[in-house]
């Protein structure tokens, strides 16, 4: 069992380097991903905020009020 008679290979290392080649990569594109839709909602804020200015209002950034206890 296990012998060299088996019909098994062993994976050669370049195929162990590509798995963790993709799995690099697949990271990569997830943060990529995920910074660029974090991008886009900063832009967004942005834009309101640019918007209301041009406007010529005043008190155009947001004011958080917290939740009251009842």
């Amino acid at each position: 069992m296990g012998g060299a008679g088996d019909g098994r290979q062993e994976p050669s290392e370049d195929e162990g380097n590509r798995s963790i080649e993709n799995a690099v990569t697949l990271g990569f594109f997830v943060v990529l991903v995920a910074a660029g839709i974090w991008l886009l909602g900063t832009m967004a804020d942005i834009r309101k905020v640019q918007d209301c200015t041009a406007q010529g209002r005043r008190n155009c950034a947001s004011v958080e009020v917290p939740e009251r206890a009842q």
